[in-house]
């Protein structure tokens, strides 16, 4: 049986740098589409030559803004992929986008393309909210995009970010059932964080950013969170991942069971089987750099990490734990203290059976903890 993978391409540009953000994305007036079309496709050849035989089960085209690329390129991407290697009976594409009216005209050529799953940045539905965390886009542009993508894809994840500034916790329960009321069948809703680098951090810590909420009121905008998206039928398979069953994103499902994955493109990570054992890959950050790396090394890599089999272990329970099926307790038994899950289970933070453990409710908002007291 050949091996699964999937594959995560990365596409570094956007049209403004929002400031929460710190993803590895860039501005760029100027972008020549063919030559990064043969620079995606020699990474996919070289990673061919080295896999070998294997059946890629996702693909998933991050960002930066991967809806600001042309359909044409995601058609070169996607064809080479199936060229190099075989594809799942259910191959899952996911492709990231934001709900400007440039990138919503671009939604049926992508499906043309062969993408079968849109991820919109809806961020927020208040367009006072969305101009404070630096979007481009209003809620009604919001809005119309979902129904654009609702005429053309049959699965469709919406993105929102919550515990933000000035917001109360009645504020986000009228959100909240506005965004379920959207019909959408997979949600993924994000606590704002404020991420090391980014404008926001550099506003906060020059006393910047007040209205953030506390502890006491983050975790009650988390509960409500989970109450009303189960209630609506879109319970969490993850901390921050919300869909109605069957609709879970195959692609990331990967990343949290531990599986192998690819990662192309500037500061793409990846975590290979390799014939010295596991490795994690990265692609040289900088735009640029990776483009010339490819052309004249080939190969867009820094050098690789080898992951040892404790530390493969530790990486598998970090991941894994933020389901809510839990962990493999074969996989996990190396690298966490039975008598400390135990407890975690006496005291309700833990579940364990069927050869499983995993985190409760209780155990899932303070899930750093619960990782602290389990891992060796």
């Amino acid at each position: 049986m050949a091996r699964e993978i999937a594959v995560y391409v990365h596409w570094p540009f956007c049209q403004a740098k929002c400031p929460y953000c710190d993803f590895n994305s860039h501005v760029s007036a100027r972008i020549d589409h063919d030559r990064w079309a043969r620079a995606y496709g020699a990474e996919i050849d070289r990673y061919g030559g080295e896999i070998g035989d294997a059946r890629v089960v996702s693909v998933f085209f991050g960002g930066g803004t991967p809806s600001l690329m042309p359909a044409k390129l995601v058609d070169q991407i996607l064809g080479k992929i199936q060229s190099t290697w075989q594809v799942a009976n259910d191959f899952e594409v996911t492709l990231e986008a934001n709900p400007t009216s440039v990138e919503i005209a671009r939604f049926a050529g992508y499906h043309a393309a062969g993408v079968s799953r849109i991820s919109i940045g809806i961020q927020s539905l208040n367009d006072v909210h969305l101009r404070a965390l630096g979007r481009l886009h209003s809620a009604r542009e919001a809005r119309d995009a979902l129904a654009t993508a609702q005429s053309i894809f049959d699965r469709i994840s919406g993105d929102l970010i919550y515990a933000r500034q000035n917001q109360s916790l009645e504020d986000w329960r009228v959100e909240l059932e506005h965004a379920l009321s959207l019909g959408l069948d997979h949600m993924s809703l994000y606590q704002l964080t404020i991420e090391d680098g980014t404008a926001f951090a550099h506003r906060f810590k020059a006393g910047g950013l007040k209205g953030l909420p506390g502890e006491d009121l983050a975790a009650d905008l988390y509960e409500l969170t989970q109450e009303m998206c189960d209630a609506a039928g879109m319970p969490s398979y993850e901390i921050s991942n919300h869909a109605r069953p069957g609709d879970e994103c195959r692609h990331n499902l990967v990343y949290w069971r531990g599986g192998e994955y690819l990662g192309i493109g500037p500061g793409a990570h990846g975590r290979i089987e390799a014939d010295q054992g596991w490795v994690g890959t990265e692609g040289v950050r900088a735009p640029q750099h990776w483009l010339n790396a490819v052309e004249n090394s080939g190969s867009g890599e820094v050098p690789r990490l080898p992951i040892a089999t404790p530390e493969r272990a530790v990486e598998y329970v970090m991941m894994s734990l933020r389901l809510q099926e839990g962990t493999e307790f074969a996989r996990a038994r190396a690298v966490i203290d039975t008598q400390r899950l135990d407890a975690l289970v006496q005291d309700g933070f833990a579940w364990r059976r069927d050869g499983r453990f995993g985190a409760t409710h209780k155990g899932r908002p303070v899930l750093n903890a619960v990782l602290a007291e389990l891992l060796i």
